[in-house]
């Protein structure tokens, strides 16, 4: 068995989610006077590839160290809507099943493609990777409950549009340009769509039935695309913990490994190494050119 990475890297310049502590970092000790590097790191959990926990908005729900293995590693299908979802778009269960197989029980990973304007990739935009990425509706939301999924986790900022959270009265320019996408593209006005009653749903909604989430997914994702795979979330055995910075990672055998090794020496790095399909990047740009015309 071998592992393909599906997390980003985190340092000081890894964006928490809007308004959350930043990941901050010195020295307390070095190797001279004192024999050895010591550090103390700050930071809140939501920031880098994370795993938000049911307590993080439902009070009674369980903290990270109750997560049992069996939830965080399981079969999972990984989706790609990179080619229908662009800036704003909302997606749907129907996209979802049109492009890969996901049974019940499973964990769902969902590339919007949103990863390649993360802080690591040379198409870096934090706005867009935030604040501007698509998400889903309440249609989406029962069909995860029905589904009975694990877990869902996407390659973006949130699990939810960023329209359906604060960022919309935080970034009034971009809620404008929203409002314009769903006048255009939905038949209603940006607050009609995601009225009050369906708020943050993918947090709100969802934690009361144990389907949480992953956030801020990347890595190696865009060589696993539309299939099935094992996947392993890797968070703290977190006591009380709201949420988690965590590892993630998908698992092949050692066969299909030197494929995908094949595939990743084709495909251009980051300067961390991690393989991506520029191609993404193009067919988003594209999809949002339309919906912002």
């Amino acid at each position: 068995m071998k592992f393909i990475d599906l997390t980003i890297p985190l340092g000081i310049a890894t964006p928490p989610w809007p308004t959350y502590e930043p990941l901050q970092l010195k020295y307390f000790k070095r190797l001279a006077p004192n024999g050895a590097n010591g550090q103390v790191l700050t930071h809140s959990n939501h920031l880098g590839t994370h795993l938000d926990g049911e307590i993080h908005f439902h009070t009674p729900g369980k903290d990270i160290a109750s997560l049992d293995m069996d939830f965080l590693v399981h079969e999972a299908a990984i989706v790609d809507l990179s080619n229908i979802s662009g800036d704003y778009d909302v997606y749907t269960s129907r996209m979802v099943d049109e492009r890969v197989e996901v049974r019940e029980g499973d964990i769902l990973i969902i590339h919007t493609g949103y990863h390649h304007f993360g802080w690591d990739m040379p198409t870096a935009n934090e706005i867009r990777y935030m604040v501007m990425h698509p998400g889903p509706d309440r249609e989406f939301a029962e069909w995860a409950k029905s589904k009975k999924l694990r877990w869902i986790g996407v390659d973006c900022g949130s699990a939810d549009h960023p329209m359906n959270t604060i960022i919309r009265d935080w970034m009034p320019r971009q809620a404008r340009q929203a409002d314009k996408v769903f006048k255009k593209k939905y038949g209603m006005p940006l607050a009609d769509y995601f009225d009050d009653s369906k708020y943050q749903l993918m947090h709100l909604e969802m934690f009361p039935y144990g389907i949480i989430h992953a956030e801020c997914l990347g890595g190696e994702i865009d060589l696993l695309l539309n299939r099935r795979v094992t996947i392993g979330m890797f968070p703290w055995r977190f006591v009380d913990g709201e949420s988690s910075i965590a590892r993630c990672v998908a698992m092949v055998d050692d066969a299909e490994y030197e494929e995908l090794m094949a595939k990743k020496a084709s495909l251009p790095k980051t300067k961390f190494g991690d393989a991506f399909d520029p191609a993404h990047v193009e067919r988003l740009n594209e999809l949002s050119q339309k919906n912002l015309a």
